[in-house]
């Protein structure tokens, strides 16, 4: 991977300085999960901020983020 997995709430942030590919996507996905996980925030908790309605996702992609939140939550575990 070219870019380490964020340990903070700044390196994600950061993240928003590079170019958007797949590895990217991944690499914030998993710098979410983990930082949720240390902030004592369950992945039903987290599927709910997704699920929140807001004016960048529609619904159908606000539903397939969470259900791929969901399997990268199962694989980090």
């Amino acid at each position: 991977m070219n870019y380490p997995v964020p340990t903070s709430s700044q390196e994600l942030i950061a993240l928003r300085q590079q170019p958007v590919n797949e590895e990217l996507v991944a690499v914030a996905m998993a710098g979410v999960i983990n930082l949720a996980r240390s902030q004592g925030i369950s992945i039903d908790e987290l599927k709910a901020e997704i699920l929140a309605d807001d004016h960048l996702l529609d619904v159908v992609q606000r539903q397939w983020l969470s259900q791929i939140l969901h399997e990268a939550w199962n694989y980090l575990a």
